[in-house]
């Protein structure tokens, strides 16, 4: 049956149940009978009455019945449903005292370097919603390089400081096959500067190499050794792979349904791997809004029991990471799902504060 000619023979009595039902499973985490529903619903109604109802529901695909027990339980369907059509979303609804701790805490940190404050919103997450914490590293496309100095150090080390678009500092410490005066360092600093500054990190890179290539030949030592020591900063955390932080993941080992010791076991380990996880945040990436992955939805199997809710945040009107939460399918979403949108503007705004 169509979706929509399904949506159509649920009537409001069928769909208050459905949301009386999830809501229920999610608070207790228990197959939920009849007698219940009967109850809890408000309605005046027999449990016979509830009873037909839930097998129609069945029949739809929206609930099913473990076989432990004669109550049942929602389906990804069924939470696909009452998330898309049950749910009142109401983008800004977390608790005043939540967005307020969220603000609070990642306002402390804006001194620090993103990393830091990502780390920082992957804690509050897992924190507060008791689920998993995730968030990835702002991605920064528009890295130019500003400039590069050179610092003696003893035995023949150098001190490396480069800046990326004129505030982020990196410093790397290198040894070099011979001691190098600081006014040597210097015409080093300069020749780099000359060469490369103003122009993107990625296209810096190859023009390193082409200048190795080209004109290695006619380069003294000292700009041989400038260029070898640029490549090597280059090459530390400004390509590849984009990276998240994660907290909070044995917390869900206080989910029945997750606390199985193997697929605990899988759960980690697609953590660790990250590559099904980063395929999904970065779908979220290209997307508007609180993005939902519930059960099967994720395409990953080791995902089946679990939902993703996330949100992308942005630095400089740009989108630049995705944060959100990782728990089980049952999990609380009219409260999660506001603290995820919530959290995703005030990391952006935190971001923005130390332009």
């Amino acid at each position: 049956m169509a979706r929509d000619s399904v949506e159509e023979v649920l009537n409001e009595r069928a769909r208050h149940l459905l949301k009386v039902l999830v809501e229920s499973y999610i608070r207790e985490g228990q197959p939920v009978g009849s007698r219940t529903l009967s109850r809890d619903s408000g309605l005046n109604l027999s449990a016979a009455t509830v009873r037909n109802v839930m097998a129609d529901l069945e029949e739809y695909g929206f609930v099913s019945s473990p076989h432990t027990s004669a109550g049942r339980v929602p389906t990804d369907k069924g939470y696909r449903f009452f998330v898309d059509t049950l749910l009142r979303r109401q983008p800004g609804a977390a608790a005043e005292d939540v967005v307020a701790e969220v603000r609070r805490r990642l306002e402390e940190e804006t001194e620090r370097d993103p990393k830091a404050i990502v780390a920082v919103a992957s804690q509050m997450l897992s924190s507060i919603t008791h689920l998993a914490g995730v968030v990835t590293i702002p991605r920064q496309p528009h890295q130019a390089l500003s400039q590069i100095e050179f610092l003696p150090l003893s035995d023949n080390r150098v001190l490396a400081v480069m800046v990326v678009n004129g505030r982020d500092v990196q410093n790397r410490i290198v040894q070099l096959d011979r001691y190098y005066s600081a006014d040597e360092l210097r015409q080093a600093a300069n020749f780099l500067n000359q060469q490369f500054a103003g122009k993107e990190l990625t296209r810096v890179r190859e023009d390193l190499v082409a200048e190795l290539k080209q004109t290695g030949e006619r380069l003294n030592q000292l700009m041989f050794d400038a260029i070898r020591v640029a490549q090597q900063m280059l090459g530390e955390g400004t390509q590849g792979t984009p990276e998240y932080v994660i907290a909070g993941e044995t917390n869900l080992m206080e989910f029945a349904e997750l606390s199985n010791v193997d697929k605990l076991r899988r759960l980690f380990d697609a953590f660790t791997a990250r590559r099904d996880i980063l395929n999904l945040l970065d779908l979220s990436l290209r997307a508007e809004g609180v993005q939902i992955f519930i059960g099967h939805e994720s395409g990953y199997q080791i995902l089946d029991d679990c939902s993703l809710v996330t949100a992308p945040y942005a630095l400089d009107n740009e989108t630049v990471g995705v944060l959100g939460v990782i728990g089980p399918t049952r999990m609380a979403y009219e409260r999660v799902i506001p603290i995820v949108d919530v959290t995703a503007r005030l990391l952006g705004s935190a971001l923005n504060s130390r332009r």
